[in-house]
């Protein structure tokens, strides 16, 4: 079975050939202006656009917990938002992060990259601001992407 590639660098700029997802975690208040959405956003402003309009337009579309927008930025690449965390800060409720959401987000990323034949390309998702563990986040990827033999690349800054 294929393995998750790790390299230093910027998941913005995915190593690969052909097409490419790049995956990250938004979270389900329509805010978007902190963590690895900044390093979308000098790249490409059409990620953080698509984002707000399918919050403010939640009424009449599938936006929540678990759901996936796939915005085209170039030719062959593709940025996947993810909502994968309930609110933005940690409180009472624990970290906002929500594995569940992640994994059921992952299927649909997993289902578009087999119709692309695309890679995927993400920083450890789930597990900055959102307050996750790489340790439970993992094992996620590999079942939903790995096991389809969707090679997936993640990206450690610096």
């Amino acid at each position: 079975m294929p393995e998750i590639t790790y390299l230093k660098g910027d998941a913005t700029a995915p190593q690969a050939e052909g097409a490419k997802l790049i995956v990250h975690v938004c979270n389900d208040l329509g805010g978007w202006g902190k963590g690895f959405v900044l390093a979308l956003s000098r790249r490409w402003p059409e990620p953080e656009a698509a984002y707000r309009r399918w919050h403010r337009e939640r009424a009449g579309n599938d936006f929540g917990l678990g759901a996936v927008q796939f915005v085209q930025v170039g030719p062959f690449v593709w940025v996947a938002n993810l909502v994968g965390q309930r609110g933005m800060r940690r409180g009472s409720g624990g970290v906002p992060v929500r594995y569940e959401a992640i994994d059921a987000g992952l299927e649909a990323v997993a289902v578009r990259a087999v119709e692309l034949g695309a890679s995927v390309h993400m920083p450890r998702i789930g597990c900055g601001l959102a307050g996750g563990t790489w340790s439970r986040v993992e094992p996620l990827i590999e079942r939903r992407l790995v096991s389809r033999d969707v090679p997936v690349t993640v990206y450690d800054f610096g």
